[in-house]
């Protein structure tokens, strides 16, 4: 390569697909990662499939998906995952965590992800900062309430050591936390459009029927999420500066 050292990538850890009805109309995860970020060439691994995950110290930043699976089913590679990104917050490497990844890095890092006491969190939902995050890089943007995609049944029960709280859902405390200097997890879906949310409400109409929601009413609450979208592209922002600073 001409002696020139080749540019590190962010990686997309997968840690699952989408509904499969979904994926003919509008992708899958990586798909809308890619646009959200606006990263053309993520590093997918779909650890979910037991592809085998780099040296973090060989990646610019780290994104974990959410997946139809459980944190808390002690699935094999839960754990092998979960140790590597132990590795990767302790080397310093940027790492976003989104819905099961928010969940797996609490766990991972020393907190407790389970199922949700006051149940399933699904369509678009008002979020709120916790007051004294004005400063966070990746969230300080954010207007004081904001509007997120969320479909979850599981969350963060308990923070890790160190780990402080950034913003809370209705029917979640710990919607959005900073484990670490460069490490974050969301439990909302900031790569989810409202076409998106409203056909993982649609798909799922008969369990949300069994558990006593009401989809047409969600249907109707859904709309665009662009302030808690923006974050992908600040975390792309963040980790292009922090590679900036060790070039």
């Amino acid at each position: 390569m001409n002696g020139q050292k080749a540019l590190k990538q962010i990686a997309l850890i997968k840690t699952g697909c989408t509904i499969d009805e979904i994926k003919p109309k509008y992708g899958d995860f990586e798909d809308w990662f890619a646009e959200g970020l606006g990263v053309s060439d993520l590093l997918q691994i779909d650890v979910f499939r037991h592809q085998p995950l780099p040296e973090p110290r060989n990646l610019a930043g780290i994104v974990i998906t959410g997946s139809p699976a459980m944190v808390s089913a002690k699935l094999d590679w839960r754990e092998y995952t979960a140790k590597w990104l132990r590795q990767a917050v302790q080397a310093g490497i940027p790492v976003l965590g989104v819905c099961y990844g928010h969940q797996l890095l609490a766990h991972a890092l020393g907190g407790v992800a389970g199922p949700n006491p006051a149940g399933r969190q699904i369509g678009t939902v008002n979020s709120q900062l916790i007051d004294n995050i004005i400063n966070d890089p990746l969230m300080g943007h954010l207007p004081n309430i904001f509007s997120a995609q969320t479909s979850h049944s599981e969350v963060v029960l308990k923070l890790p050591p160190g780990a402080s709280r950034l913003a809370t859902s209705p029917l979640d405390d710990n919607f959005a936390i900073r484990f670490a200097e460069n490490a974050w997890g969301v439990q909302f879906h900031p790569e989810f459009s409202a076409k998106t949310v409203s056909d993982y409400i649609r798909y799922r109409t008969d369990a949300l029927l069994e558990e006593g929601l009401k989809p047409q009413e969600l249907l109707a609450n859904v709309t665009e999420t662009a302030e808690s979208k923006s974050v992908l592209q600040k975390f792309t922002e963040l980790v292009q500066i922090k590679g900036s600073h060790h070039a």
